[in-house]
């Protein structure tokens, strides 16, 4: 059963289903750095040292963000292949059960061999979603469509430390016995709520599941994309392709590798080089199926190449936010643990949901601004206003004779500025990135720009353990290091084509 692409009905349901596609996104990026840290303890047992926990949480990390900018290729070439639907139901389905199976992890390996994968669903998710929507509606509403797609990804974080909240005012014992009720074993009750009660937090993640019957009967496909079929020209992708992406992946995996090991088991020069030839693999493997596609088309050299180019520029100008999310932002949920009153239950859930309110309203703010004002002078704005906020944010323990800002209102208040601010690339993105390929190699094109910039960020954030070392635990001048990448944006953001007012390019 499917429904005509140009009917308002079809064109509600298809962004209702990629609105909640997104906030399930959302609860799955939230999840581990709200429950990292008691994962890991349990999963390390309790002799294992804090380098140790943060190295482990540093892999883990870097872990998911190689599988979605694997998915981000993996399922862009399966949506613009197959279909923007058909992609996008697999996609959900996957990510899904892989965050319920993350539950039964004894090992910490376990969990991260498991994020990876449910990260392919979920880095594809983002890429169909937006290709699908900003395909469907007409061009007048892409910058509200874009806000609201930012929006609703930080949404679910709102949702996942509201339900983390919750769980912790529940009644000693009283989480137990509730599943014990339901007919779930009473061993099986308590392993799922002990250690804060991280693996029942990872068995809510496969909820999304239910959402792809939604996708699968009621979502109309793109009719641009229906159209590219019945020319012909989705054929040109070949399964053979894949095969680069296959190696690129398996390249960023090495790289995380080489950051793994311990200190001192591995020269730094060796770590350094590795990674420039890794990521040089990764580039050209992720590239592989379309430079493929390209090839096989009849699209004039000047386009293949235009293509490329502008797949590479938005990997630049995705991978900055990225890079400051992941080595930035999200380590503030180990910081709190450190600051006084902040290693308590309810700290982390606060400051997530916080956060997340923050980080909706500047979604929607800078998609709107971005339609208004024009798509670059508002990302230079978004720079340079997030290197400001993230360091004044940690540095604002400079302000205490104590060297560390207690846990209180203002403290979780400016967790909330933060988010607002630094997570607005991601209402500005989806506005700007569709706007770049036709729509032959949108879904891939736009995959590989926004996920690409995963691998840069995973890569960085892998630094975080031994920036923390090199300034003793300190935590302010490890994230005013990291920063700095904003800098980067204000270059890269020069080289980008102005989109506003223009057309979706066919």
């Amino acid at each position: 059963m499917s429904l005509p692409a140009a009917t308002s009905r079809g064109r509600n349901l298809a962004l209702l289903a990629a609105l909640l596609g997104w906030m399930f996104d959302g609860m799955e990026m939230g999840l581990f750095p709200l429950l990292g840290r008691d994962a890991l303890r349990e999963l390390l047992h309790s002799g294992a040292d804090k380098d140790t926990v943060n190295r482990w949480y540093g892999v883990i990390l870097a872990c998911f963000l190689v599988g979605a900018a694997t998915g981000g290729v993996l399922f862009g070439w399966l949506g613009d292949k197959i279909g923007r639907v058909r992609a996008m139901t697999i996609s959900v389905l996957l990510y899904s059960l892989c965050s319920g199976l993350s539950a039964l992890s004894q090992e910490a390996w376990h969990l991260g061999l498991l994020r990876f994968v449910g990260a392919l669903g979920m880095g594809g998710e983002w890429a169909l979603g937006v290709a699908l929507v900003m395909e469907l509606w007409p061009n007048t509403s892409r910058a509200w469509l874009a806000g609201w797609i930012g929006a609703f990804g930080n949404l679910g974080y709102l949702i996942c430390g509201g339900i983390a909240l919750g769980l912790n005012h529940t009644e000693p014992g009283q989480l137990p016995r509730w599943l014990t009720s339901v007919g779930i074993p009473g061993d099986w009750a308590t392993a799922l709520t002990a250690h804060r009660n991280w693996r029942l937090l990872m068995l809510v993640g496969a909820i999304p599941a239910l959402m792809t019957l939604l996708i699968r009967l009621f979502v109309p496909e793109s009719d641009k994309w229906t159209k590219e079929k019945e020319a012909g020209r989705a054929s040109h992708w070949s399964e053979v392709d894949l095969l680069g992406v296959v190696v690129g992946a398996a390249a960023a995996l090495g790289v995380i590798y080489l950051w793994a090991l311990p200190p001192g088991e591995l020269a730094f020069a060796v770590r350094i080089a590795g990674s420039v030839v890794g990521l040089v693999v990764v580039i050209v493997g992720y590239l592989h199926p379309v430079r493929g596609y390209l090839s096989r088309g009849s699209l004039p050299v000047e386009v293949r190449s235009k293509t490329l180019r502008r797949m590479l520029l938005a990997a630049g100008l995705s991978g900055v936010p990225l890079l400051g999310t992941w080595a930035g932002l999200m380590w503030m949920y180990m910081w709190v643990d450190k600051i006084p009153g902040g290693n308590v239950p309810d700290a982390k859930p606060w400051m997530q949901m916080t956060s997340s309110v923050g980080a909706a309203i500047g979604c929607v703010v800078a998609a709107v601004v971005g339609g208004y004002f024009g798509r670059r002078p508002v990302y230079a704005v978004l720079c340079v206003v997030s290197m400001v906020t993230m360091i004044a944010f940690y540095q604002q323990g400079r302000l205490y004779a104590e060297g560390a800002p207690p846990f209180d209102v203002t403290f979780v208040l400016f967790s909330g500025l933060l988010g607002l601010i630094s997570a607005a690339f991601y209402g500005w993105l989806p506005l700007y990135l569709p706007e770049l390929f036709p729509t032959a190699v949108r879904a891939t094109g736009q995959g590989f720009g926004f996920n690409f910039g995963r691998i840069i960020a995973a890569v960085g954030q892998l630094q975080m353990a031994n920036l923390l070392r090199a300034f003793n635990d300190d935590y302010a001048q490890a994230c005013a290091v990291v920063a700095g990448v904003y800098l980067v944006g204000l270059v890269l953001i020069m080289f980008a084509p102005e989109t506003k007012g223009q057309p979706l390019p066919e």
